[in-house]
């Protein structure tokens, strides 16, 4: 496969609001998004990609924190990967890395939210050895 893995520059975080915006539940504008993730490059963020040649055909946030019960864990969020590209065992692929990524990186727990609607991620994330250990609120101020 010519798939590149790699954690994206700050300064190309804007390449990746096509992809997400495909994603977006809330629909959230692309003006918005990027904004957004202009604010959060400067977090405890990254942002993963999946390149097939100069294009960004998959892309999942990683935050990174410290939980009580699981220690130094990072979250991945806004997993996308292009429709077209979807069925070829890609995603597993991508998560493989960013396993040995954040591994190496010295953590030791990957945490994720997803939509209740998204009935294709319940069964991928199923297959990957994930559990669900609760309810994710949110309450918009």
């Amino acid at each position: 496969m010519p798939f590149e893995f790699k954690i994206l520059k700050k300064e190309h975080i804007n390449e990746v609001v096509p992809l997400v915006e495909k994603l977006n539940e809330f629909k959230v504008p692309a003006s918005l998004l990027k904004e957004r993730f202009s604010e959060m490059i400067n977090q405890n963020y990254e942002c993963a990609v999946i390149y097939d040649g100069n294009k960004i055909i998959g892309v999942c946030g990683l935050w990174y924190c410290t939980r009580h019960y699981s220690g130094r864990s990072v979250e991945p969020d806004h997993v996308v990967i292009d429709e077209a590209y979807r069925g070829q065992g890609l995603g597993a692929l991508f998560f493989e890395w960013i396993y040995k990524y954040v591994k190496e990186k010295g953590f030791e727990a990957v945490e994720l939210n997803t939509y209740v609607s998204n009935y294709q991620s319940h069964k991928f994330y199923f297959n990957e050895g994930f559990k669900i250990l609760g309810f994710h609120f949110l309450k918009k101020l």
